[in-house]
């Protein structure tokens, strides 16, 4: 029925997907008001010509004079570069014109030559007859030339293997609607398992299905089953872009989409082997859903693999946002997941002070880069982490590279310094947790009693009775222990009595506003005491500021963590720091 249609409407295809193609390719034509310019000069500069020839008079030139007819040359050589101009410039039209306007001076010139037996003419009749040949060789060749051009162009436009327009052309159709503000949804369809065809049957079975595929959407896009204006485009290998044009309401899209989708349903036969394809459909609207160009491919491609990541019954998606978290999501994971295996994850070390300025330790902080050598955010990678399920290894591998470099500085300084390294709930809780710091602590040579473990609060909401006996055992072996982020969480004063800790850590986010109004002074304050009554040592993060300072000296602060006196640093830095600081 498909071919029967695509039959029918030879006609009309010149409207649709040939028409934009067309268009596409096309160069720029000259404006026509140049036409109408040379057509005008051409028939001023002949009445001056027949003017200057029946002319008596003569001029003033060089301190001599000259006929007027001596001008007639000169014109009757401007008339011709006029018609060779539209003979070059505006091809056939400009041809017949310049044709007809020649042959017509024939008549006249003939006349004035051999009736009238005026001499002067003669030259005429050659000059006429030679326009006449220049201006027909010159209409030949740019005729042959604009034929292989416009191949060229149609090429550079066209998908070789299927006929459709190409990647180019999407994407110039795609830049022309976005500067004229026209509003189209951008489809990226991608064929389901097209893999396995080709590993399977072959590379040329792949090609004749792609073929078909492409001859049944484009009768679709071409003779407007849609009720939609519909370009269709194969970007690369299975990959395919529709631009959705003319729809009025969001069911219009879904049902163009449905129509493309419904074509693959029909069984599709090569080489007497039956085929049952199928394709996920991803779509966004501008200018709803994306401003720019490469917005509108980037975020149907987004929904496109979103299509292919759930697996779903339902394979027509539409973006929205929080698959960019999605997609994202999945690129941090696979980086660390290979950060992992090729143990490229690594550490700083950020330095902690007593109010005296002087170097209590430090909190080793997981970093990770991306194959370009820059820096992924850790609020970025350390979520991601925690969702997939990967975050206790990303701490042990953290702790274990810290405390090996931990363990040789401490040997070369002789310090007295503390290394403190952040535990995530699923890592405290593994079964093999305690096993895994005695290791690393024997391997490393860093006494127990130089080490804390940072926990948060909530793991007192998670495990209780575990979490006791496993911080118990901590406590045992000498290990230190730091409540992380205290007030974030679920903090209860009836949690931190059975807490076991050494240490209290206030979050950034208190002391950010601690100098803003007096009751989260007072606020702060309060920690400090709780802290200080459950015989905790406390220590402010975050601090950035002079003021913050002294406010947190005022009210009885023990420890202090913050851009102000240090950052984050390298295994090289913070060797140094630690030298200096020996060397006082």
């Amino acid at each position: 029925m498909l071919r029967g249609l695509q039959n029918s409407h030879d006609s009309k295809k010149k409207k649709t997907t040939e028409a934009t193609l067309d268009r596409l390719s096309a160069r720029r034509k000259t404006p026509a008001g140049v036409y109408i310019a040379l057509v005008a000069a051409y028939l001023i500069t002949n009445i001056v010509v027949m003017l200057a020839s029946r002319s008596k008079a003569q001029v003033p030139f060089l301190g001599g004079t000259i006929p007027i007819t001596a001008f007639a040359g000169v014109f009757s050589a401007i008339s011709e570069i006029c018609v060779i101009f539209m003979t070059f410039y505006f091809g056939k039209k400009g041809y017949f014109t310049a044709l007809t306007l020649l042959i017509i001076q024939f008549p006249a010139v003939m006349t004035t030559t051999f009736i009238q037996h005026n001499r002067t003419s003669l030259p005429g009749i050659f000059v006429n007859v030679v326009s006449i040949v220049a201006i027909t060789i010159i209409y030949i060749n740019n005729k042959k030339m604009e034929e292989y051009q416009k191949k060229l162009s149609y090429q550079a436009v066209t998908d070789i293997l299927t006929g459709l327009p190409n990647r180019f052309a999407c994407g110039e159709l795609l830049r022309s609607l976005v500067e004229k503000g026209d509003k189209f949804v951008g489809v990226s369809i991608d064929i389901n398992s097209f893999k396995g065809i080709n590993e399977t049957m072959g590379f040329e079975t792949g090609n004749a299905v792609l073929r078909e595929i492409a001859s049944r959407w484009k009768t679709i896009a071409d003779t407007g089953l849609s009720g939609t204006k519909d370009f269709i485009t194969r970007i690369s290998g299975d990959e395919f872009f529709l631009v959705i044009r003319g729809y009025s309401s969001d069911e219009d899209i879904l049902r163009t989409i449905k129509q493309y989708d419904s074509v693959l349903h029909n069984r599709l036969t090569i080489d007497d082997c039956d085929l049952y394809i199928t394709a996920s459909f991803g779509y966004a609207e501008f200018p709803a859903d994306a401003k720019t160009k490469d917005s509108i491919i980037s975020y149907a491609d987004t929904a496109m693999h979103e299509v292919k990541r759930s697996s779903s019954s339902n394979h027509i998606l539409r973006f929205t946002p929080d698959m960019l978290k999605t997609e994202r999501t999945l690129e941090i994971e696979g980086k660390i997941r290979e950060a992992l295996e090729n143990e490229t994850i690594f550490f700083y070390l950020q330095p902690q002070f007593n109010m005296e300025h002087k170097l209590r330790g430090f909190e080793a902080l997981a970093r990770m880069k991306n194959a370009d050598g820059g820096f992924i955010s850790p609020g970025e990678f350390i979520p991601v982490a925690e969702k997939v399920g990967l975050v206790d290894k990303v701490d042990g591998m953290v702790f274990r590279k810290a405390a090996m470099f931990f363990g040789e500085l401490l040997r070369k300084t002789g310090t007295d310094i503390i290394l403190s390294v952040n535990v995530s709930v699923r890592h405290l809780l593994k079964n093999d947790f305690l096993d895994e710091i005695g290791n690393v602590l024997r391997e490393s040579g860093v006494p127990a009693d130089k080490l804390e473990i940072e926990i948060t609060e909530s793991i007192m909401i998670d495990s209780v009775d575990k979490a006791l006996q496993c911080i118990d055992e901590l406590k045992a072996m000498g290990v230190k222990i730091a409540i992380d982020d205290f007030g974030t969480g679920y903090s209860s004063l009836s949690y931190l009595n059975k807490f076991p800790a050494n240490l209290l850590k206030i979050d950034k986010s208190f002391i950010d506003k601690m100098n803003e109004d007096d009751s989260s002074k007072q606020y702060v304050s309060a920690i400090i005491s709780i802290g200080h009554i459950m015989d905790f040592d406390v220590i402010s993060e975050g601090v950035e500021e002079p003021e913050q300072v002294e406010t947190l000296k005022e009210i009885g602060c023990d420890f202090i963590q913050g851009f102000i006196w240090g950052r984050p640093l390298p295994q090289e830095e913070a060797e140094k720091l630690v030298t200096e600081e020996v060397g006082k």
